[in-house]
C-alpha cells in the first residue's frame, strides 16, 4: 500500500484529502495542499509471469529455462521461450538475446536513445567552409557532404521525425561548390 505525504512536513495524508476541487490545509503544518491521485495507486500490482513448470516429457521447453514450458518461439531466431523470457516489442515476440543484439546492431531503432544527425552534419560540411578564410577547404568538404548525404539518405535521422530538407540543401550546396571547383580547374587548364 502506498502512502501520500505532505510535501512540506512529511505527514501521512488520509484519503479524504485526495482529489478535492479546492486546496486544503495539512493537518500537521497547515501548508496548503491539493492532492490528485489516480485510482491505480490503490490497486494491487499484477503478478509477473514466471512461466509454467514443464509437466510432461514431450512438451517443448524454454531455451533459457529447460524446466519451464515453452509458450511461443522467438520471432527473430526461433528459440522456444517461456512466459518469463518472452519480450513483446513492436508486435514481435523476441528472446532477451535477440533484443540485446538488435539494440547493439541498431536493428531495433525504437530502442535508440541517441542518433547521429547525418543531415545536419552534411549541411554543416557544405556551409561552414564558405567563409572568406576557409573556402579552400570546400575542395574536401563538398565531396564529403555529398557522400554523407547520399550514403545516409535512408538512415533514420532523429528520434523525432525530420524531413530530408537538410540533405537536399547539403547536396545542392555541395554540387554548386564542386561545380565551382570544376569551372575553376577548367579555366586554369584552358589558359
Amino acid at each position: 500500500m502506498y502512502v501520500v505525504t505532505c510535501t512540506r512536513c512529511g505527514f501521512v495524508l488520509d484519503e479524504s484529502r485526495f482529489n478535492q476541487p479546492d486546496w486544503r490545509d495539512c493537518p500537521s503544518c497547515q501548508a496548503l495542499l491539493r492532492v490528485e491521485v489516480f485510482p491505480a495507486l490503490f490497486k494491487e500490482a499484477a503478478p509477473a509471469q514466471s512461466g509454467h513448470v514443464l509437466v510432461t516429457e514431450g512438451e517443448a521447453s524454454c531455451f533459457y529455462h529447460p524446466h519451464k514450458k515453452a509458450t511461443r518461439p522467438c520471432d527473430a531466431c526461433g528459440r522456444f521461450l517461456c512466459a518469463l523470457c518472452d519480450v513483446e516489442f513492436n508486435d514481435l515476440h523476441l528472446c532477451p538475446s535477440c533484443l540485446d543484439s538488435g539494440r547493439k546492431k541498431g536493428r531495433l531503432s525504437n530502442l535508440d536513445n541517441r542518433r547521429t544527425l547525418y543531415d545536419s552534419l552534411a549541411l554543416t560540411l557544405a556551409l561552414t567552409p564558405l567563409t572568406v578564410i576557409l573556402w579552400p577547404f570546400t575542395l574536401i568538404t563538398a565531396p564529403a557532404a555529398l557522400f554523407i548525404s547520399i550514403r545516409h539518405w535512408k538512415t533514420p535521422s532523429s528520434v523525432v521525425p525530420r524531413s530530408k530538407a537538410r540533405f537536399v540543401l547539403a547536396i545542392l550546396f555541395a554540387l554548386i561548390q564542386i561545380g565551382g571547383w570544376g569551372i575553376g580547374f577548367w579555366s586554369l587548364i584552358r589558359s
